[in-house]
C-alpha cells in the first residue's frame, strides 16, 4: 500500500523506522495509515532528483509549464469527495468550508498558468545601443516548501507556494504538515500524475512526510535547495531562517510566520454604526475558530466607544465554541489566554464552553500597559481578541508607531475620521503589508494586486507576498545578456518579439520590435 510513504520522484519510498499517524480533532480519535518519516538519504534522493530535473525543466516553455498547472487542476478535481472527506477527518474543519478551500487552490493554478501564458510576467527590457542589454527574470532553482496546519488544500501541496515555483520553472520538493499527511498524499499523488501527463522531468515534483524537526532541517540545510517557502509560526520560521543562512552558501526563506492585525476603530464611525461593526467585528475574530494568520488580535478605540463594547459582550454569549485544527493548537490557545490573564489583562467577554473546543475570549487593557508589556499584545492563533483603550488620539499614535510588522492593519472611520486622522495611515503604512479602510482583514483576495507578507515578525523578507501573482518572483532572478547574437537571445528577449509580450523598451513599455 503506498499511502504512507514518500513521494520521491516517480517513486514511493518507506525506509524510515520514525511513524506518526494524524489525528481526528473532532472524534478525537487517531487515524489510519500510520505515515513514515522521510530519512535522510530520502531527503537527499528527493532533491537530487529535483536537481536533476532543472535543467530540463527550466528550459520548459511557458505553455508548457501551464498545461501541467492545468493538468494538476484536473488531477485534484477527479480526487472529488474522497479529498474533502480526508480533509475533514484530519482537520475537524467543516465540508463547505473544504469544498471552498479546493476551488481556491485550483483558481490558483489556473490564476499563475494564465499569467505565464501570458508572458509579460518576466519583466523584459530592453536597453538597444551600445551596449546591447536585455534583461528579464529567470528561475532560481530547487524550491523546499512547508506546508501550513490551517489550510490543508489552499496553503499546503498544491497552494499558492507550489503554483508560483512551478510557474516560474522551479522544482518543489514539498514537505508536508504532520497534521494532515493522507490529505497531503492525495493531492501529491495527483501532482506527479499530471508531471507524468504532462512530460515533465521526475523530480519536478516530490512529497516528504515528518513530525520531527529533524526532517525539515534537513531539507533546509541541503545544498542543493535555492529557497525556502514556510507558513507557520514565528518559532518554526525564524529556525528554518537561521539555518538558511548558517549555511555555506545561504538561501532566501520566504516565510510568514504570523501577526496580531490590529484593527482601529475611530470615534466619528463607532458613534454611527457602533452595534454593527461590533457584530461584524465578532464574525471576523472567531471566523473558523479564529484559526486565520489575518485573525483581528488586537483591536484600539479612543473616545465613548460603550455602545461598540456592550454590543460585543451581547453578542459573545451566543457564539459556539469550536474545534481546532489540532489539540496541540488548542493547547497553545488555552494557554496563551491563561497567560493575558496572569499577566494583567482583564477578561471582559467570553463564549461558552466546552470540552476538546475552543471558546472565543476578549480581553481588555490600556495603551501604557500594552507598550510596557509588549508579550501582552503577542500573537495568540484562535478566538480571541485584545481590546487597547487609548485615552486620546496622541496615545492612539503612540501605540501605532509601537507596532512591529504586521500582515495587516485595519481602519474604521468616516471620511472625516478619516481626514483627521491621515497621521495614524502614514505611520500604519510602515507596519504592514495590507493596509484595509472599512472592512475587515480575514479573507484574502487570491488576485494580481494582493500583497499578504509584510515587515519582520509577520515575513521574512518584507518585500514578497505569499498570496497573488507577485509571489512567483520570490523563485526567480534578474538576469541581463549584454550584446548577445540574436540567436542566444530567449525568446522574450528577441528583437522581433516573437511572444507578443510587453517590454520596457529604451525607457517605455511596448510590444513592438526592440
Amino acid at each position: 500500500m503506498s499511502t504512507g510513504l514518500q513521494l520521491i520522484g516517480n517513486q514511493f519510498s518507506g525506509e524510515g523506522a520514525q511513524t506518526f499517524r494524524a489525528f481526528n480533532p473532532k472524534a478525537q480519535q487517531w487515524l489510519e495509515p500510520t505515515f513514515k518519516e522521510a530519512t535522510t538519504k530520502e531527503i537527499d534522493q528527493a532533491m537530487h532528483l529535483a536537481a536533476t530535473a532543472f535543467s530540463q525543466y527550466k528550459k520548459t516553455t511557458a505553455q508548457q509549464r501551464a498545461g501541467f498547472l492545468y493538468a494538476i487542476i484536473e488531477e485534484i478535481v477527479a480526487l472529488g469527495d474522497e479529498l474533502i472527506n480526508t480533509a475533514a477527518n484530519e482537520s475537524g474543519l467543516p465540508l463547505a468550508r473544504l469544498q471552498g478551500e479546493r476551488d481556491r487552490t485550483t483558481g490558483q493554478l489556473k490564476l499563475f498558468a494564465d499569467l505565464i501564458t501570458e508572458g509579460s510576467w518576466v519583466n523584459a527590457r530592453i536597453n538597444s545601443g551600445t551596449p546591447d542589454i536585455r534583461q528579464m527574470q529567470i528561475p532560481i532553482g530547487v524550491i523546499g516548501i512547508f506546508g501550513a496546519s490551517n489550510f490543508p488544500l489552499a496553503f499546503s501541496v498544491a497552494g499558492g507556494d507550489t503554483a508560483a515555483a512551478l510557474a516560474a520553472g522551479c522544482p518543489v520538493v514539498f514537505k508536508a504538515h504532520p497534521a494532515h499527511p493522507h490529505t497531503s498524499h492525495l493531492v501529491g499523488t495527483a501532482i506527479i500524475a499530471a508531471a507524468k501527463r504532462s512530460q515533465m522531468p521526475e523530480g519536478v515534483f516530490s512529497l516528504i512526510h515528518g513530525a520531527t524537526n529533524e526532517t525539515g532541517q534537513h531539507l533546509a540545510a541541503h545544498p542543493s535547495l535555492s529557497a525556502i517557502a514556510f507558513t507557520g509560526s514565528f518559532r518554526g520560521g525564524k529556525a528554518l531562517y537561521e539555518t538558511a543562512t548558517r549555511r555555506h552558501t545561504p538561501i532566501p526563506v520566504y516565510a510568514e510566520m504570523g501577526s496580531v492585525n490590529p484593527v482601529f476603530f475611530l470615534p466619528g464611525i463607532l458613534a454611527e454604526k457602533g452595534q454593527e461593526l461590533a457584530t461584524q467585528f465578532l464574525q471576523s475574530v472567531t471566523l473558523g475558530v479564529g484559526q486565520f494568520c489575518t485573525n483581528p488580535g488586537l483591536f484600539l478605540t479612543y473616545g465613548n466607544a460603550q455602545e461598540f463594547l456592550t454590543k460585543l459582550q451581547e453578542n459573545i454569549t451566543s457564539i459556539q465554541p469550536g474545534v481546532m485544527l489540532t489539540n496541540g493548537i488548542l493547547q497553545a490557545y488555552q494557554t496563551g489566554t491563561q497567560k493575558l490573564k496572569t499577566e494583567g489583562a482583564k477578561l471582559f467577554a467570553a463564549a461558552p464552553e466546552a470540552a476538546h473546543q475552543a471558546n472565543a475570549q476578549l480581553f481588555v487593557i490600556d495603551v501604557p500597559q500594552a507598550i510596557a508589556q509588549p508579550e501582552l499584545c503577542s500573537e495568540i492563533f484562535g478566538p480571541s481578541s485584545v481590546h487597547i483603550t487609548a485615552s486620546s488620539q496622541e496615545e492612539l499614535y503612540q501605540f501605532a508607531a509601537s507596532l512591529e510588522g504586521q500582515l495587516t492593519v485595519t481602519i474604521h472611520g468616516t471620511a472625516a475620521d478619516l481626514e483627521q486622522h491621515a497621521g495614524l495611515i502614514d505611520i500604519l503604512r510602515e507596519k504592514a503589508g495590507r493596509l484595509v479602510i472599512n472592512g475587515f482583514p480575514t479573507g484574502v483576495a487570491v488576485n494580481h494586486a494582493m500583497v499578504h507578507g509584510g515587515p519582520w515578525p509577520a515575513c521574512t523578507p518584507a518585500a514578497g507576498t505569499s498570496v497573488g501573482t507577485m509571489a512567483i518572483y520570490r523563485f526567480c532572478r534578474p538576469v541581463c545578456f549584454q550584446d548577445f547574437p540574436a540567436f542566444l537571445l530567449p525568446a522574450e528577449l528577441k528583437t522581433e518579439n516573437p511572444l507578443g509580450i510587453w517590454r520596457l523598451l529604451n525607457g517605455e513599455f511596448s510590444k513592438s520590435n526592440g
